[in-house]
């Protein structure tokens, strides 16, 4: 049987990527990816020459089946997902256990991850940390979640847009204004920023922002664990 790498990206500074997954993407028949061309960049900004093959949430399932026929022929064969680590609010799990059913070897190859990235940095105290990822942009339904995740006691961390990041903030003051929460925002690009405190103290810190740019991952702790403030 042949290998499927599952091979983690960086979310936004280039160095991030290891030494190990480029030395992988050197040497694999094919590589997987979610967007071809975000995946071109990264190849080429390495000096990497592959074939690629379009796998992404709308054509997974289909995708899959060609990088099974491909593992079948024991060709060895990469998969990226945008950027971060693959099955992680991205595309992959469904190819991952086609190949695993299929017989063939699974190999994750770590790295970047927005949800490490900022547990890391949170200054959480929690033992437990639940990831959410992005919730439903319906505000019935991400209060109703909210309130779940707020009552389990447990930390958890959300994924958010520009666009719903003050709507997020504003749901969870209303439902437990002191809650710890630590916002990462552009994490390492640029302008990355991390803003901690409670739920009020940031919701007003981005509600004085008239412009509010980047990615945003949010950590909210467990209710036990606000001392961490």
């Amino acid at each position: 049987m042949a290998t499927l790498y599952i091979i983690a990206t960086p979310i936004g500074n280039l160095g991030d990527m290891t030494f190990r997954a480029v030395e992988t993407l050197k040497t694999v028949d094919l590589v997987a990816c979610e967007d071809t061309r975000r995946t071109l960049k990264l190849l080429t900004h390495f000096g990497i020459r592959a074939r690629l093959l379009s796998c992404r949430a709308v054509n997974e399932a289909s995708a899959s089946r060609k990088v099974i026929a491909a593992l079948d022929e024991r060709k060895t064969v990469a998969y990226c997902s945008d950027a971060g680590t693959p099955a992680i609010s991205d595309p992959g799990a469904i190819l991952v256990r086609s190949a695993a059913a299929a017989g063939h070897t699974v190999i994750p190859l770590p790295g970047a991850s927005a949800l490490a990235s900022l547990v890391s940095i949170a200054g959480g105290a929690d033992k437990s940390v639940v990831f959410e990822g992005f919730l439903s942009p319906k505000d019935g339904r991400r209060k109703s979640r909210l309130k779940a995740l707020l009552e389990t006691g447990a930390a958890f961390v959300l994924y958010e847009s520009p666009f719903r990041i003050r709507k997020l903030l504003a749901d969870i003051v209303e439902l437990d204004h002191e809650r710890y929460v630590c916002v990462g925002r552009e994490m390492t690009k640029v302008h990355e920023e991390y803003l901690r405190g409670s739920a009020s103290e940031i919701a007003e810190v981005l509600g004085e922002r008239t412009d509010i740019r980047g990615e945003f991952s949010v950590f909210v702790s467990g209710h036990d664990a606000n001392s961490a403030n």
